[in-house]
């Protein structure tokens, strides 16, 4: 059946546990769409995703959910399609607006049972973090992954230990300005970012931003089920 390699390794009772346990996307993009994804095709039946924007051809390299025949689409209609296609149980609940302030208050007081951050914005990440940390949800946060090549460099630490990230550094920076904790889980790559080739774009590889989501699920899922 459809599930069962993952009852097989974490056991029935857990997998009917963790299927009704309710997870929330922040970003849909080269990191959120594989933590979709992969909690999708770990039974989870309560998802929430949020993003704003359209699939771009852009976006066709290293995003799961970007390809020719949904270029111009919105993000998170086609992740709710496909996650009710790896699902039909599946209750997607899609915000397709731009995280602000009043989206995450609103999304943070439905309790989710875990908060996964993929979003770029600085002021939204910044607050979303806030507001996790106030309501003690559990989640994670993901730093940069522009500019890397080598995805076996992807770990997850607390914040206060990343090095090299400049996303990082600048989160460090501005939640120290808020008085915010730093100890909290991100995934972040110690790979120094390449700026051989272009100085004024970034760069993405089609496997550092996956494998970060992949490492950002299983950190969700084995929080869930006790295993983290």
């Amino acid at each position: 059946m459809r599930f069962d390699r993952f009852k097989s390794l974490i056991g029935k009772a857990e997998f009917e546990d963790l299927r009704h346990k309710s997870v929330v996307i922040f970003g849909l993009g080269g990191v959120g769409s594989y933590v979709a994804e992969a909690i999708a095709r770990s039974g989870i039946e309560r998802i929430i995703i949020c993003d704003f924007d359209y699939v771009e051809e852009s976006n066709i390299n290293r995003q799961l959910i970007a390809t020719d025949s949904t270029t111009g689409m919105l993000k998170t209609e086609v992740m709710e399609a496909r996650i009710k296609d790896i699902n039909p149980n599946a209750r997607v609940l899609s915000y397709p607006v731009k995280a602000n302030d009043t989206i995450i208050k609103e999304i943070v007081s439905l309790h989710p049972d875990f908060i996964a951050d993929a979003i770029d914005d600085i002021d939204a990440k910044t607050f979303l973090i806030k507001s996790a940390i106030k309501k003690d949800i559990p989640f994670i946060s993901s730093m940069g992954f522009a500019n890397k090549l080598h995805p076996e460099l992807v770990e997850i630490s607390t914040l206060r230990k990343t090095s090299v990230c400049p996303l990082a550094k600048t989160m460090r920076r501005r939640l120290k300005m808020d008085d915010v904790t730093l100890n909290f889980p991100v995934v972040y790559s110690t790979e120094t970012p390449i700026r051989k080739y272009s100085k004024e774009s970034l760069g993405t590889s089609p496997y550092v931003p996956s494998v970060a989501g992949l490492v950002m699920a299983s950190y969700i899922v084995n929080h869930l089920i006790g295993e983290s």
